[in-house]
């Protein structure tokens, strides 16, 4: 049977793996539908290849572009504008891949979750800013959501659902970015284009910066949270530099499964493509006797503090998860963009948590709110850092 599949953010680096996996599994999958943020070019290349049914673009001044470059595709249907993503992931397709960067994602995530379907989730920050929203939705309708993280994908494939109550904690790894090595001072003056030469993962500018200040993995340990059944004190970090062990889980009984493999992350979007099958897929195979050496070391929290923001966030719960998120997304921004220097992003961050009052969550329009006050404040902030 041929499963078609919906690829929200088709254009990053999540989205065009998926579509070489699914290049190489014609007789398994075929493509839908199709969005982007505004990438109309690869847009176009990668419509006019999969023939989908349905092609979105965020960027309503490039619709006209797109429109003219798919006349050959008289049956696709093209939409365009700030809720084009969401409206495509309302469309009935057995499979979404939900790739899109950021709190962009969330209303997209929620649209597949009201339908019931089968959601390989990369958007953390759907989780992170609206977890609890999320999960209930999908218990009541049916949604499957496979995570596509590589650090979720692999407690996803170790974690015994079955008997939560033997998992005594879950380790998340983390690479420790471009900086793992520099002291705090060292990092005062890096450029953008340093933080986002990641050593092992090739990934969007934003996730990279994430990774480089750390606010990556405390946004993972905020979504895992979430995904599993496990309490706040049973989830911890530790540095891996090489990045092969993905994460593990610990059992009562003093067994610890992990789950590992070279840093790829066509393997965790296959696994969630497939679930609960194995697709084969070309990625090199993991060799230990050539590594030779595995590394693991506790974060500096020191370094990088946000990390421990993550942690606090965590901690709290409330609106805090989605001041962290908006306050770094701004931030971020801010320092791709050379108007803040990147210790500021934490310094910003840090504000904005401490200038907000947490409050209690209990609808999407809460998150929507509190998401839209903070980032005019974190606007502000940068702008006086510049």
């Amino acid at each position: 049977m041929v499963e078609t599949v919906t690829i929200l953010g088709a254009t990053g680096s999540i989205g065009q793996n998926a579509l070489d996996i699914i290049s190489a599994h014609k007789d398994a999958f075929k493509i839908k539908c199709l969005t982007a943020n505004s990438n109309v070019k690869l847009l176009i290349e990668q419509a006019l290849k999969f023939e989908p049914e349905y092609v979105a673009i965020s960027d309503e001044t490039k619709n006209a572009e797109l429109c003219d470059a798919l006349k050959a595709l008289p049956n696709c249907e093209i939409l365009a504008g700030a809720d084009a993503a969401e409206q495509i992931a309302k469309i009935e397709s057995d499979i979404v891949i939900s790739a899109i960067v950021g709190f962009a994602g969330l209303l997209p995530t929620m649209a597949a979750v009201n339908r019931g379907a089968k959601i390989g989730l990369a958007n953390k920050e759907s989780l992170v800013c609206a977890g609890e929203i999320i999960m209930q939705q999908a218990t009541q309708s049916g949604a499957k959501i496979i995570p596509v993280d590589s650090e979720h994908s692999a407690i996803f494939q170790v974690f015994d659902f079955a008997h939560p109550e033997s998992v005594e904690k879950v380790t998340l790894t983390a690479s420790g970015g471009p900086f793992r090595e520099y002291a705090y001072e060292q990092m005062a003056g890096v450029t953008a284009a340093q933080a986002v030469k990641h050593p092992n993962w090739n990934m969007g500018a934003k996730i990279s910066i994430d990774s480089a200040t750390m606010m990556n993995k405390g946004l993972e340990l905020i979504e895992a949270y979430n995904l599993f059944p496990i309490d706040i004190n049973q989830l911890e970090v530790i540095v891996h530099p090489e990045s092969i062990v993905h994460s593990l889980v610990h059992y009562k009984d003093g067994s610890v499964l992990a789950q590992a493999g070279t840093p790829d992350m066509r393997v965790p979007i296959s696994y969630a493509l497939g679930y609960p099958e194995r697709l084969r897929n070309d990625s090199v195979r993991l060799n230990l006797a050539e590594i030779g050496q595995l590394n693991f070391e506790k974060p500096d929290l020191k370094r990088f503090p946000c990390l421990a923001l993550a942690q606090h966030a965590m901690k709290e719960g409330g609106s805090v998860p989605i001041i962290l998120n908006a306050a770094n997304e701004i931030a971020v921004d801010g320092f791709l963009s050379g108007q803040i220097k990147f210790l500021e992003i934490a310094e910003i961050v840090e504000k904005c948590i401490l200038r907000n009052n947490k409050i209690n969550i209990s609808e999407l329009s809460d998150v929507f709110n509190v998401d839209c006050e903070v980032r005019s404040k974190a606007i502000e902030l940068c702008r006086l850092a510049a």
